[in-house]
């Protein structure tokens, strides 16, 4: 694993810099997630190919620090992810996001149009008000989520995410989901929509019907269903995902 001093979150954060050819790919993981939890299996499968890949985990989470004195929104986080790709050298490259990263990458998508090849979503954020998880969270006090929900949050999980939960620090974790909540201007969807760039949108058979994956659909933009899979794509079809990703660049 890999690291770098962000200026912007004036800490240390963590990636791998998977080996492999042609233009690469750069992941961004999900609220309460981290890359390095979350897409070696992706990267791994068979499916995937043989592409460089970039797994970042956002300050806050994973073997990233963890600041007290940072925001955690979309859009700093947004801004992170653009010194790594400075750090790197990266001229072109695809990027991924999932869930809250999807929100992240469309932010990142709008800072640097010019350097990516193509932009690829799952089950993103698209308008404020967040989800059901980041809807819960935000709507504790941040001393009370801390305190005690952190705690319950984890206690009650069930799935795989509980153990990525464990990595990230709780008040990153509610700043992060008040964001969410928050929204931005323009919205996620209005930017997604407009930016000039080869685009698609994932989501999981088992999340839909879902308005925002129809309002995509009726917008044109290409949209990828992943059989056998909800929310939680990365560990429900590893290989599922990392064949979508594979074809979307391969096709871009």
């Amino acid at each position: 694993m890999q690291s770098f001093i962000s200026r912007h979150a004036r800490c240390r954060v963590r990636y791998h810099d998977l080996p492999g050819g042609g233009v690469p790919l750069l992941f961004i993981h999900g609220l309460g997630c981290a890359s390095s939890y979350e897409y070696p299996r992706v990267f791994a499968d068979p499916a995937f190919g043989n592409r460089r890949s970039v797994l970042i985990d956002l300050p806050g989470c994973g073997f990233s620090e963890k600041p007290e004195d940072y925001t955690y929104s979309t859009t700093d986080q947004a801004l992170v992810i653009a010194e790594l790709v400075e750090h790197l050298g990266l001229h072109r490259f695809y990027l991924y996001g999932h869930s809250m990263g999807g929100s992240i990458a469309i932010e990142v998508a709008a800072l640097m149009t010019a350097k990516i090849a193509g932009l690829i979503v799952s089950e993103p954020n698209f308008q404020a008000g967040g989800g059901m998880f980041s809807r819960g969270i935000a709507g504790q006090d941040e001393s009370a989520f801390v305190n005690l929900g952190y705690d319950a949050l984890i206690a009650a999980e069930q799935s795989p995410w509980s153990g990525s939960l464990l990595s990230n620090a709780p008040y990153a974790l509610w700043r992060g989901a008040s964001s969410l909540v928050k929204g931005v201007e323009p919205s996620w969807f209005e930017t997604f929509t407009a930016i000039q760039l080869p685009k698609s949108l994932i989501f999981g058979e088992k999340t839909l019907p879902d308005a925002d994956f129809t309002a995509v659909q009726a917008t044109g933009i290409n949209t990828i269903i992943i059989p056998n899979a909800g929310h939680s794509m990365s560990w429900e079809n590893p290989a599922g995902l990392a064949r979508a990703l594979a074809n979307f660049c391969g096709n871009h």
